[in-house]
């Protein structure tokens, strides 16, 4: 089975990784590998040895090739069902397609709410399951099939939130849109995360006034769940109020992450500790043997009739069931997430072997929780929590695998006392019985009968074991965390030798303890659980300060992290293993990455997918400015949620220069983000003296300067120029007076190659009156290859004049998917297309990448190179 689920697993990765589902073609070629991998494998895994003993020397060395390519066949067939199987599932569930012209208009639909609501500064966010559809029946025969799920935000304006309770029937008017994500180098796909949830639209109740909660609420088993799972965390509300690290214990209690602040996802990350938070193996195997112990405790002592229990059924296939019940029931009010998923289905067929008789190898358990994840959700391939919580386990199993368990003490000979069977029954046993107090088998656990030697003995083996345990995940999980995080919390073992005992042991029973207790005695557990997570923030926040707590990395490619999981391999071995002391040395392309800039008199420059705002990454061979950071917590956050993981995610630590063009919140908002995260030497605004972000600056070690026509440096070969606003005081509307900079390659190494040189030109969000100045100002100033299209392609900019006199190459809009201003217009972006000018818009291209040199111009557009099957079809130019 092991062969079976990895082949079937590589299979349902490949298909995530496809830019198109198979076709009418490939389904034949698919049926057909199958088939034949498939006969193959039972030709020559079925052979049997020939009745000449003559022959069997060589049927021996043709049946190991023959088992060989039949084990390989099978691999191979797994891999096609596994492929095949999540593409039929893909089929499904993209067949629910809102109408494009859905997209602009309300819509009036009747369902219930699906989902424990999330809630945040400006409302609450939940997923809605539509019953009905109430639009005119033309627009309804366009598609086959209309979303059943769909992902919705209930802004609070001038009215408070009405109760939103899972299971509520509600009609809502509605403003939907296709499940969209922003699309950035490096960064997770949203679109994914969507598409695994099932989720086909997302959009906001349009019109409060007519929302009208219905009499009749939803039923069913999910549904109840999700009440349960609302009504616990209403409880902890309750009690704990505002308190700091309410959201930790919301977490731990119903799986719900939204109300962890950023202090201790940030305290947590650092310290590599966040897998505490989320409800993950650990918890639920605690949960598990706690309430398996209590139920074969019980019934050993129950009885029926005079008879004992254990003699009808026997106390550990009892406790098995307890644990499997209180499993399923803690993994259910944990949102059946993958990590909790593989918890249970290994509990599950751990229980399933037991009830048969039968031995199981923990592998083939493993295997089999691999496979049935898959099997519930081929998405889940596409999360950091699938690929983190099975390495970790299998590293436990592999390293476990070359520790075997030997007795120290040598065999003895039998006497002849030894060796006479009553001499037991004669004397009394020194180890406690089921039948003793417990205070006899107390005192026993604590001076067993070695003496304290023998108990010390004991202690020093089960800390070996889990420091053992803890170095193999660590190891382990090393790779993916600066895959997925773009960092490796050094101090993660020392933060996890003490943080996994105290919640495991404190924390979690306080947090499941209440869950079961009535009030007011719940508050108690409630009160002492935050207690708890005091004392364990303090301890980390220690920790943290170090000053290499964490070790931040670019994003690896494939190769390093090739060669650092066959480095952790060779590490992890059995003992013996020759040449391990070159496993170091296989982490080197991870530890130590080649530089990743353009070469010295070139540029790069990225324009992110944020949505609509602005926020651009101009990098040279040694130095970085980012221009403008998106909007912040006023808006999307896209400061904090993209800028500043695409910083970290790619290695920059230390921005030369933050240019903030203006006030705009979509250019502004994200600028706190990134001077909390990353280090900024000088920070350059178009901003009012009072603004607060210059204060912050300072008080980050930044040098403040405010940006002014006329300013010029040079980095590594590449020319810097402020074209706009001109020196002085800031006068009018902050579009007046918007920093406008001028990148362009140097002459000196345009002469050398005898090409000439490269500009960009970014434009922020002036308007024609500015352009105008700057045209008739210097026109040939304005010569650019590249233009970042200034106010987002809005009708008041990007007059006929600007653009003959930049008169660019490629051209980049930076909007937002289905903006409310409706940006670019499309009067002014027919006036780029009739220039003949390659295109790139974020929301429908998302991320745009240029690389200049003299004489070379190169783009790449993020759904160009890292298209997959689930978005849309690109945009032509």
């Amino acid at each position: 089975m092991r062969v079976i689920w990895c082949g079937f697993a590589l299979g349902v990765i490949a298909l995530q990784r496809q830019v198109a589902l198979p076709g009418r073609g490939a389904w034949v070629g698919l049926v057909l590998a199958i088939l034949l991998a498939a006969g193959w494998a039972l030709w020559a895994l079925g052979a049997t040895a020939p009745a000449d003993e003559s022959r069997v020397s060589g049927f021996l060395g043709e049946r190991r090739w023959r088992t060989a390519s039949g084990w390989a066949a099978v691999w191979l067939a797994a891999g096609c069902a596994g492929f095949g199987y999540a593409a039929w599932r893909a089929e499904l569930r993209l067949a629910q397609v809102l109408p494009a012209a859905w997209q602009t208009r309300d819509l009036y639909v009747t369902g219930y709410i699906a989902s424990l609501p999330s809630y945040g500064a400006n409302g609450a966010s939940f997923l809605f399951r539509v019953e009905s559809w109430e639009a005119n029946k033309e627009a309804h025969k366009a598609t086959t099939r209309l979303p059943q799920l769909i992902q919705l935000s209930w802004v609070a304006r001038e009215a408070p939130l009405p109760p939103l309770v899972p299971g509520a029937r509600w009609r809502l008017a509605l403003r939907l849109k296709r499940a969209h994500g922003n699309g950035n180098f490096g960064l997770r796909d949203m679109e994914a995360a969507l598409l695994a949830r099932g989720v086909r639209a997302t959009g906001y109740v349009s019109d409060l006034e007519h929302a009208v909660r219905l009499h009749v609420d939803a039923s069913g088993i999910g549904v109840r769940i999700e009440l349960a799972r609302a009504a616990l965390r209403a409880r902890i509300d309750a009690v704990l109020g505002d308190a700091p690290h309410r959201g930790i214990v919301i977490a731990l209690a119903t799986g719900a992450q939204d109300a962890v602040s950023d202090a201790d996802w940030r305290l947590m990350r650092n310290t590599g500790t966040s897998h505490l938070v989320a409800i993950s193996g650990l918890h639920l195997a605690f949960v598990a043997g706690l309430a398996g112990w209590g139920a074969g405790a019980l019934w050993r002592r129950a009885r029926w009739r005079g008879i004992e229990a254990p003699l009808f059924v026997p106390a550990q296939k009892v406790a098995v069931a307890g644990a499997l019940l209180a499993a399923g029931i803690y993994a259910a009010l944990a949102g059946f997430n993958v990590p909790v998923q593989r918890a249970l289905w290994m509990l599950a067929v751990a229980a399933l072997a037991l009830f048969a008789g039968r031995e199981v190898a923990r592998s083939h358990v493993l295997a089999w929780a691999l496979g049935l994840v898959l099997l519930r959700d081929p998405w889940a391939v596409t999360a950091a929590g699938f690929w983190l919580s099975f390495c970790a386990v299998g590293a436990i199993l592999f390293a476990a695998s070359g520790v075997p368990r030997l007795h120290r003490d040598a065999p003895q000979p039998l006497s002849a006392d030894d060796a006479d069977p009553m001499r037991d029954r004669a004397e009394p046993t020194a180890e406690p019985t089921a039948r003793d107090g417990w205070l006899r088998r107390l005192a026993a656990m604590a001076f067993p009968p070695g003496g304290w030697r023998e108990g010390m003995r004991r202690i020093a083996s089960r800390l070996g074991d889990s420091a053992r345990v803890q170095w193999a995940v660590t190891l382990a999980l090393a790779p993916l965390t600066a895959c997925w995080f773009a960092q490796i919390p050094l101090i993660g073992p020392f933060a996890n030798a003490f943080a996994i005992p105290w919640v495991s042991m404190l924390v979690t029973p306080l947090v499941i303890g209440s869950a079961a207790l009535p009030a007011p005695i719940d508050a108690f557990a409630l009160r002492a659980a935050h207690t708890c997570l005091d004392g364990l923030a303090e301890a980390l926040g220690a920790l943290e300060g170090l000053p290499w707590a964490v070790l931040r990395l670019p994003q690896p490619g494939g190769w390093p992290l090739a060669c650092a999981a066959v480095g952790v391999a060779w590490c992890l071995a059995p003992r013996g293993w020759p040449l391990r002391w070159l496993a170091p040395f296989t982490w080197l392309p991870l530890l130590v990455p080649a530089p990743t800039g353009p070469p010295p008199g070139a540029f790069r420059l990225t324009a992110l997918d944020i949505g609509q705002g602005t926020s651009v990454l101009i990098e040279t061979a040694r130095h970085r400015l980012l221009f403008d950071a998106g909007p912040g917590p006023e808006s999307t956050q896209a400061g904090e949620r993209i800028v500043v993981p695409y910083l970290q995610a790619h290695g920059i630590g230390r921005l030369d220069a933050l240019m903030i063009s203006h006030d705009d919140s979509d250019h502004s908002g994200g600028a706190q983000a990134v001077l909390d995260a990353v280090e900024v030497r000088e920070f350059v605004a178009g901003i009012l003296p009072a603004h607060p972000l210059w204060a912050s600056a300072r008080a980050k070690g930044a040098q403040t300067v405010q940006c002014a026509a006329g300013q010029r440096w040079r980095w590594d070969g590449v020319d810097f120029e402020v074209l706009w606003p001109d020196p002085g005081p800031l006068a009018g509307k902050p579009n007046a007076h918007c920093c406008v900079l001028r990148v362009t390659t140097a002459v000196s190494a345009a002469r050398e190659t005898q090409a000439g040189p490269v500009s960009a030109l970014i434009a922020a969000d002036i308007e024609a009156g500015v352009e105008r100045t700057l045209v008739a100002r210097d026109p040939v100033r304005l010569r650019a290859q590249v233009l970042v299209v200034p106010h987002h392609g809005s009708r008041t900019s990007s007059t006929e004049p600007f653009l003959d006199s930049v008169w660019p190459l490629v051209a980049i809009f930076q909007v937002g998917y289905l903006n409310r201003f409706h940006h670019p217009y499309p009067g002014v972006y027919a006036r780029y297309a009739a220039r003949h000018i390659v295109l790139a818009r974020s929301d429908a291209d998302g991320a745009a990448r240029v690389e200049a040199k003299p004489g070379a111009l190169t783009v790449e557009r993020f759904r160009d190179t890292q298209r997959r099957y689930w978005m849309d079809p690109p945009t032509q130019d």
